[in-house]
């Protein structure tokens, strides 16, 4: 689910604009650095804190 609300996201933004994305499950940092490769987009930073994901995602 986190991943379709990002494409959702990311279609309403200026490239190079940076996207929030928290998430609890532990597959989506796999899933984030398998989506940021097939799109494009930068995967800029991904951080775990009390089993909370925060990524960065910048659009192409």
């Amino acid at each position: 689910m986190p991943i379709l609300r990002t494409k959702k996201a990311l279609a309403d933004m200026a490239s190079g604009q940076v996207l929030e994305i928290r998430a609890t499950d532990p597959a989506a940092q796999d899933d984030f650095a398998a989506f940021a490769r097939q799109t494009g987009h930068q995967l800029l930073k991904v951080e775990e804190s009390a089993g909370t994901f925060t990524f960065l995602l910048q659009r192409k």
